[in-house]
């Protein structure tokens, strides 16, 4: 009896059957969901016209909850890969893909593929039912409008290579608290603190940063002094490329 070929469909099957059937997956998607969900609800149902919130994008109003959603996401991307090193799984799995790298690029499609999807139809869902009580309100906007649409998916893109960035951490660490720790304070922390420094190329370099270029994605109207939105977009896609290709590299390296 032959033994199957290893295919990228069959690896991509696998790791599919092991996102969608741990546990921990629906628990972080289902929180980001709430999350989402949550507090654009309460930002449209306590929001009066006038108020201290007026002159904010209506699109960053809504989707408020990402910032918290997106956290949980790239917990679910370093559990994705880190996760398996602590149970131990990892083994059977590169023994099973000797070539190892396959298994890397099919965590990063599966993930890339449910993230994206839960974060645009939770994020559509939450804008129009925000819209809901912002109907008589100064940030009443429909999906029509200029823009709108456009900073919905960005949010959801930028949450998604957020997540790739934690993904590529938790597999070049093999570590989930070390990753965690990583991403909070790489990603999330080291910004806020150089663009404190009195330098203004710093201002230049933090603008590019993950969590600056996903607020530039998620806006429809031009945030003043952020980078574009391509330039946003390209960022974020270098940085989840150079996330990924460092533990491409360890994995050909180094032992289980």
């Amino acid at each position: 009896m032959t033994t199957p070929a290893i295919t990228p469909a069959r690896v991509l099957r696998s790791e599919w059957h092991k996102l969608r059937t741990v546990r921990s997956t629906w628990i972080t998607v289902l929180t980001s969901a709430a999350l989402l969900l949550g507090v654009g609800i309460l930002m449209g149902a306590t929001y009066t016209s006038g108020g201290g919130d007026s002159d904010v994008d209506t699109v960053v109003l809504t989707l408020y909850g990402s910032q918290l959603g997106g956290i949980a996401l790239a917990v679910l991307g370093i559990l994705v890969t880190a996760g398996e090193y602590a149970t131990g799984m990892i083994r059977a799995t590169l023994t099973a893909v000797p070539s190892r790298v396959p298994v890397l690029w099919a965590k990063a499609t599966v993930y890339t593929v449910t993230v994206f999807t839960t974060s645009l139809l939770t994020a559509l869902l939450t804008f129009l039912t925000a819209q809901v009580f912002l109907a008589d309100t100064d940030q009443a906007a429909s999906l029509t409008d200029d823009g709108i649409l456009t900073a919905i998916a960005g949010n959801a893109a930028g949450v998604t290579l957020l997540g790739l960035i934690a993904l590529g951490l938790g597999a070049a660490l093999r570590s989930v608290p070390g990753a965690i720790g990583a991403f909070v304070g790489g990603v999330l922390i080291l910004p806020e603190i150089l663009g404190t420094l009195p330098y203004e190329v710093m201002d230049t370099v933090v603008r590019y940063f993950p969590t600056q270029a996903v607020g530039v994605l998620g806006s429809a109207i031009p945030l003043p002094g952020a980078a574009s939105p391509g330039a946003a977009f390209l960022a974020l896609l270098l940085w989840a490329a150079a996330a990924l290709a460092v533990p491409a590299l360890l994995l050909k390296r180094r032992d289980v």
